[in-house]
């Protein structure tokens, strides 16, 4: 990985280089039986779930395997919790193909699934959903790309859009109403600023300007002077970086106040995790900048819980299966059959990165805390809201 406390400069084109693999890899996913399941049909009676749980075993891409097993993990925390004898379990491995994916749903309905539980990435999901769109068994995916949502299709992932809705909320609460978007020019980008615009809308937040650059080193030198004048020309109170850790953020924290965009002056607000990794809260752009994250009182416990269990660390992404079969042993637990209505229940539902539901349209909603980058370290300094129709919602 990039090494955040070196030369950001030295580091940026391999950085950039994972990042573009990453986006690319995002639209991938899975398949092979190895897990054995029961009869299907909906479960008013309180009977067992029947959930099958599509992940990238088999996958060729590096660390699909461990991600696997730490989301199947997670799933079997989760099933201990709600207790025996509520879940039946199937896991199916997607191999990191769309059309394993596809097959592997066909495979889970066939064989009785009430509900499927995955896939990660956007075109596998996508392509399960339509696989099985005539059966009427819904799909709780792990992809956080809310352009799949809708129809037997949910999205688990915490997307861009609730994050910028979270971040412009509080932007705007605190007077920060002039913000500035900084993207890269890739179609991950356009999507992150369109999060921005479409989050601004309904608060006083006004976006006065764009600051897009080149995806490359090169490009992002070269872009930094033109986009810093114009946050200083716009009179920016605030400016948001769409690019994480191991993209353009250790480039665009560093050359931002060399250009005169000055912290103390204009709030740096991220959409990305600026706590991943820990070194990244050393960086000087970010200091006293705001950034969005989970609530991390039952992260940490889940954390705790599963290196526990399974003597590791969880990855990042294992909650999302902790929460999925959250979510299904909830309805379960009150005879609630896994149709579209009650998934999408207002009431929402409690999983290891706080409260969270899913919208008719498919895509979710979660609770998120704001955190500020305080000597190098994080500081919340407004809670994630504990239930629907409070603040922060």
């Amino acid at each position: 990985m990039f090494n955040l406390l070196g030369s950001a400069r030295k580091g940026a084109r391999a950085a950039l280089a994972i990042v573009a693999a990453a986006a690319l890899s995002a639209c991938d996913v899975d398949l092979t039986q190895v897990g054995g399941g029961g009869g299907g049909g909906a479960k008013s009676d309180g009977g067992a779930v029947n959930v099958a749980l599509l992940v990238p075993y088999g996958s060729a891409s590096a660390g699909d395997d461990s991600l696997a097993r730490a989301m199947e993990n997670a799933a079997r925390l989760a099933m201990a919790d709600l207790g025996s004898g509520k879940i039946n379990l199937t896991v199916y491995n997607t191999a990191g193909q769309a059309g394993t994916a596809a097959s592997a749903a066909k495979q889970a309905v066939a064989a009785g699934a009430d509900v499927i539980l995955g896939p990660l990435r956007s075109d596998a999901a996508n392509a399960a959903a339509v696989a099985v769109s005539g059966s009427n068994v819904n799909i709780i995916s792990f992809s956080n790309n809310t352009s799949i949502a809708g129809g037997n299709l949910l999205v688990l992932g915490n997307t861009y859009d609730n994050i910028a809705s979270r971040l412009m909320s509080y932007a705007s609460a605190q007077g920060r109403s002039r913000v500035v978007v900084v993207y890269p020019r890739t179609a991950v980008g356009q999507i992150a600023r369109s999060a921005v615009v479409k989050a601004s809308a309904g608060t006083n937040v006004q976006i006065v300007g764009d600051g897009s650059f080149e995806f490359s080193e090169q490009g992002i030198i070269s872009a930094v002077p033109g986009i810093a004048q114009t946050i200083k020309d716009s009179g920016a109170t605030a400016v948001m970086l769409t690019s994480d850790s191991t993209g353009a953020l250790p480039l665009l924290a560093q050359m931002l106040p060399e250009n005169g965009v000055s912290p103390s002056v204009t709030k740096y607000i991220g959409l990305t995790r600026w706590d991943v990794p820990p070194q990244t809260l050393s960086l000087p752009g970010i200091q006293g900048g705001w950034f969005a994250l989970p609530d991390p009182g039952p992260v940490a416990q889940f954390n705790a819980r599963y290196r526990s269990a399974y003597g590791d660390s969880a990855h990042p992404l294992a909650g999302l299966a902790y929460d999925g079969i959250a979510a299904i042993g909830a309805l379960s637990a009150k005879k609630l059959a896994m149709t579209k209505g009650n998934l999408t229940q207002s009431s929402g539902f409690k999983g290891v990165n706080g409260v969270f539901r899913f919208r008719p349209d498919g895509t979710n909603q979660r609770a998120m805390a704001v955190a500020q980058v305080t000597n190098n370290q994080v500081q919340i300094i407004d809670p994630a809201p504990k239930s629907f129709g409070f603040g922060g919602f």
